[in-house]
């Protein structure tokens, strides 16, 4: 498992302009296909943890867990989320050592309802049988598969 969501190139180019918008081509793949509020989300949250920790991967995960934290994953591109808040256990205990599992972008404290809801328009079979947990894997799977084929 990746330590972020995305396999990115780190490099040491903001992700937003000096206006404030996000530079789409600085952005991860999933990103450039999510809406500019997401966009911008991720950007800004980057550029403030490069400032404060310099690039690289702690950076990424800042950027990550503010994206996380309004928006969820949903196949190759992020959705604002109904309900704000923390998507997994890793997000809930947050600072530099985080404890417990990522849900890779996958809203683990939404509903059951809301999680086959995902999972039907991922086409996810055998999801009306499946638990909360197997719902998060099989869609955490799928967005990984979406990605990788639309990369």
């Amino acid at each position: 498992m990746r330590p972020f969501d995305e396999k990115e190139e780190v490099d040491t180019m903001p992700k937003t302009t000096k206006s404030g918008s996000a530079r789409k081509s600085e952005l991860p793949s999933t990103l450039q296909k999510s809406d500019a509020k997401a966009q911008r989300t991720f950007a800004k949250a980057h550029d403030a943890a490069v400032k404060q920790y310099g690039e690289g991967q702690r950076a990424h995960r800042v950027a990550y867990d503010a994206l996380k934290h309004s928006y969820e994953k949903v196949g190759d591109h992020w959705e604002p989320k109904s309900k704000k808040g923390p998507s997994d256990q890793r997000a809930r205990s947050g600072g530099p050592n985080p404890k417990g599992k990522s849900a890779e972008g996958v809203d683990a404290n939404a509903s059951k309802r809301h999680l086959v809801e995902v999972a039907r328009r991922l086409d996810i079979s055998g999801r009306s049988t499946m638990n909360k947990d197997e719902l998060v894997s099989a869609i955490k799977k799928a967005n990984r598969r979406a990605t990788a084929r639309n990369r």
